[in-house]
């Protein structure tokens, strides 16, 4: 069992997690560590400009690095929704998402309250190779995966369904 000190410090240090969201497992590490970052892609084999998402920290590090409102971000989150926000500056983790909009996600379960206290956003991508089916229980999951993480976290009550997509105008996308 790790303390969750030492888990705080392995998201931070850029390691690789898999782990449950409130819809799908996903893989995720520290999205401010551009080579942790770059090193979940090459293991995902997805396209290099293919922008991620990330789980933020909290509701006030969403309105500080994006231009969107409270109210907005409250009707949303925490829940099963990727928010698509249009970043304040458009260099802003580029390495994520090259467009001048990020997705931006909150999930309503124990991961997320990890990684608020960990203080730093965190790429929530589902734990597949580009193109496969996510996982949503643990015997789902490429073995690929599981030899190339820190943590697996294992979760209960995916809705194996991926977030709903909003636009920052309330439009909601079709997956």
């Amino acid at each position: 069992m790790y303390s969750e000190k030492r888990l705080i410090k392995k998201i931070r240090d850029g390691s690789l997690f898999i782990y449950p969201t409130d819809t799908l497992y996903g893989l995720g590490c520290n999205a401010l560590n551009k080579k942790a970052v770059q090193k979940l892609k090459k293991l995902k084999k997805r396209d290099s400009k293919k922008p991620l998402s990330i789980i933020a920290p909290s509701k006030n590090w969403i309105l500080k690095y994006t231009l969107t409102n409270k109210p907005f971000l409250d009707k949303y989150l925490p829940g099963k929704y990727t928010l698509i926000l249009k970043k304040k500056n458009p260099a802003f983790l580029k390495w994520i998402s090259q467009n001048q909009t990020i997705g931006i996600r909150i999930p309503k379960n124990s991961f997320s309250d990890l990684i608020k206290k960990a203080n730093v956003p965190f790429i929530t991508t589902s734990v597949n190779l580009s193109g496969e089916k996510p996982a949503t229980k643990f015997k789902d999951i490429n073995k690929t995966f599981l030899k190339k993480v820190y943590l697996l976290v294992l979760g209960k009550n995916l809705s194996g369904k991926p977030s709903t997509v909003i636009l920052e105008n309330g439009t909601k996308l079709k997956r």
